[in-house]
């Protein structure tokens, strides 16, 4: 990091000042008495000459002045007959030393301008240095309290201080009535910039800057030190205070952006949930309670077998309600981000073994082929929902499609890839993604019913652990789901022994 700005300013000690006015009369007259018969007096005078320069240069402008003078005053009483005397002896000599003083106070006026242009310049190319570094620095803050954090230190980096930056919001809560917090809720009222050089409390001694315009005022910041002159210090800290306002507008936006995007996103889950209750659930709730009440009331009158009828009626309409009562309420948690994964390093070999043991239940024709090769690394998954996401395929594969359903997993490039190949009717959308929406289903004249969420409820599961569901048609007729899940690279003890 480049010095502080503020360091230009620094002026030196008086003792250390006049000591080295003193320095360079003493080396200057130093080295004109050792070239005393050497050179002429043209030339001694030429080397106090020098010394006011390097004073001009390298002092204020009042230290500079009184080394020309001195410098004058020495050459006069050691150099200029009759020496070790301060009385001149012809006019010539006179107007030497006049014009010597002379030449030496126009040239300690023009190094001192030119110092003051250098010092000019390089404070402008640091406060520019110093901008682009806060802009920089500002675009990273993820938050109110880091902006505040970078505006605070770019202040204190700018100038000697102590400066101070709050809020309107704590401005507000707060009860104190100190001189500095008292400018800043001024500040913010009037929205205006306060302090020494303005139309407005000129008195004070510091500049109270506003972060923000009127009408969009975030807070104030108090800067000091104050100098009503310093035109230039004001405005760099106006641009200081406009950068920081401007992140956190920017801030602001992006909150209000993100809370809007949450609020469509709940309303949708809402809308999700609403049309699943009523579009879904309402026909296998009928049929139960038709069937139910038909056995309550009719028991007597209805033969065993229109009674086992009306019994599995019931069986698998609560299974198939019990279905898409889960799959809509996974999906309304993962959509919500509300669902904290029970993740934990798991084997796809236990997880496959336990979803085929239950879909196998339902699959009386053995239908179901599976390669799982041996070890395998370990993934960290939620295993329930892993498993809710491969029985939800399985499922889906023996409902559309008579033949086989080969189930298959690999491992490529840090990826692991299951993946459940059937050959039904296959994927009929154009877009094959659109088969991860909700409500959306792929074979409408099959037969089949079902609330179009399993799929979604799918892709949800698998985005929640960092991995992909994709889909792909296959050649020959049929349809391909690979669901890709990340490999940690960083395996348990466990999974390397």
């Amino acid at each position: 990091m480049t010095e502080p700005a503020a360091a230009l300013h620094a002026t030196d000690p008086p003792l250390r000042t006049w000591g080295a006015v003193f320095a360079l009369v003493a080396i200057a007259t130093l080295f004109a008495k050792l070239l005393d018969n050497e050179v002429s007096q043209t030339s001694q005078a030429m080397i106090y000459l020098a010394a006011v320069v390097v004073a001009s240069y390298k002092l204020d402008r009042l230290p500079a002045i009184i080394c020309a003078v001195v410098s004058v005053t020495a050459f006069n009483f050691f150099f200029v007959p009759p020496r070790l005397a301060l009385a001149v002896e012809h006019h010539e000599h006179l107007i030497s030393l006049a014009v010597m003083l002379g030449v030496a106070l126009v040239v300690s006026h023009l190094a001192a301008g030119l110092r003051s242009e250098s010092n000019a310049a390089r404070l402008s190319e640091r406060r520019a240095r110093q901008l682009q570094r806060m802009a920089k620095d500002l675009t990273e803050a993820g938050n109110e309290a880091q902006a505040l954090d970078v505006g605070l230190r770019e202040l204190h980096f700018a100038f000697a201080g102590p400066c101070s930056m709050a809020l309107k919001d704590d401005l507000n809560k707060s009860h104190e009535h100190d001189s500095t917090r008292n400018g800043l809720r001024c500040c913010v009222a009037e929205a205006a910039l306060l302090g020494p050089g303005t139309p407005r409390w000129p008195g004070l001694d510091a500049w109270f800057v506003p972060l923000g315009d009127k009408g969009h005022v975030f807070g104030a910041a108090c800067v000091r030190p104050a100098v009503a002159g310093d035109v230039d210090a004001r405005e760099h800290a106006q641009a200081l205070c406009s950068l920081l306002a401007h992140a956190l507008w920017r801030l602001k936006l992006s909150a209000q952006i993100l809370a809007a995007q949450a609020e469509v996103e709940r309303h949708q889950v809402q809308r999700t949930l609403l049309a699943a209750v009523s579009h879904d659930l309402r026909t296998p709730l009928a049929a139960i309670v038709g069937a139910a009440s038909s056995l309550q009331s009719q028991r007597d009158r209805l033969a065993d077998a229109e009674k086992l009828r009306l019994l599995a009626s019931i069986e698998n309409e609560a299974a198939y309600l019990s279905t898409v009562t889960e799959n809509t309420l996974q999906l309304v948690r993962l959509s919500g981000n509300s669902l904290g994964l029970r993740r934990d390093w798991e084997s796809m070999e236990e997880i496959i073994g336990s979803v085929l043991a239950r879909v196998r239940q339902r699959d009386p024709l053995r239908r179901i082929k599976s390669r799982v090769p041996r070890d395998l690394p370990l993934v960290k998954v939620d295993p329930v929902l892993i498993a809710q996401l491969l029985g939800n395929l399985l499922d889906n594969a023996l409902k559309y499609s008579d033949g086989p359903v080969d189930l298959t997993v690999q491992t490529d490039a840090g990826t692991l890839c299951a993946t459940v190949k059937d050959r039904g009717p296959g994927v009929e959308c154009e877009d094959p993604d659109r088969l991860f929406e909700p409500f959306v289903r792929g074979d409408q004249s099959s037969g089949q019913r079902g609330a179009g969420l399993g799929l979604a409820v799918c892709r949800a599961i698998a985005v929640a652990h960092g991995g992909g569901l994709t889909v792909r048609r296959r050649s020959g007729g049929g349809s391909s789901f690979c669901l890709a899940l990340p490999i940690e690279t960083e395996q348990p003890e466990k999974a390397r022994t």
